[in-house]
């Protein structure tokens, strides 16, 4: 009886390769949301209520004027805060500061510099967080997402042509990135102006990132 030698066979150890691919889609403004305050301070309480208010129903009134629907424009905030100065290390009470906040949605983008200008004129002597956003944005996040997946694929492609590698066409992993979703907006500083403030909105910019693994 004969009996034949085996070699004995070594499992294939798979490997992988891991990339990261990225994608982004640029869009315009769907429209304009910023912030507008009246601050006042009366020693007082009263009269520091009874100027913010009157103020704030000049801003409200000029808005609706520019056709900003009523709809548009929401309460954000309302604060009565007591006032005190420091004189030789003793707090002395000085009134009290009345503070309203306004959130002023504004379809038309090319209507931000007005609205600022017609709210500081009638009262407003605090403009912040201008944001510039986009209806519908999870369509352009989508969008950006399967540029990231495309991207991915192509540099695995470009690493195993140049490493001379075998890599499996369809990947094992694919973990989406992005912790959270996408920030569309932009925070403006006014300018200092004569003329109509000028507020640039350039573009908005999705991004969307995936990490791909692939088998070789």
């Amino acid at each position: 009886m004969y009996y034949t030698h085996a070699q004995p066979q070594v499992p294939h150890t798979s490997r992988i390769m891991t990339v990261t691919g990225n994608g982004k889609v640029v869009a315009n403004a769907s429209y304009v949301q910023l912030q507008i305050e009246v601050t006042t301070q009366d020693e007082s309480v009263q009269q520091a209520q009874h100027q913010n208010t009157s103020s704030m129903n000049r801003v409200i009134h000029a808005l609706l004027a520019l056709s900003i629907p009523r709809e548009n424009i929401q309460t954000a905030a309302y604060t009565i805060t007591p006032i005190y100065d420091y004189v030789e290390g003793k707090q002395m009470f000085k009134g009290y500061e009345v503070v309203n906040a306004i959130t002023v949605k504004i379809p038309d983008t090319n209507l931000v510099g007005a609205v600022i200008d017609t709210a500081v004129e009638n009262g407003a002597n605090r403009i912040s967080s201008i944001q510039f956003k986009i209806d519908h944005a999870d369509e352009y996040y989508q969008q950006a997402l399967s540029l990231a997946l495309h991207n991915a694929q192509m540099k695995a492609k470009t690493i195993a042509q140049t490493m001379h590698l075998s890599v499996q066409p369809q990947p094992i992993e694919i973990v989406e990135e992005n912790d959270h979703a996408p920030v569309l907006y932009k925070s403006m500083a006014m300018a200092d102006s004569s003329m109509t403030t000028p507020i640039e909105q350039g573009q908005l910019t999705i991004s969307a990132a995936v990490r791909v693994t692939f088998q070789y």
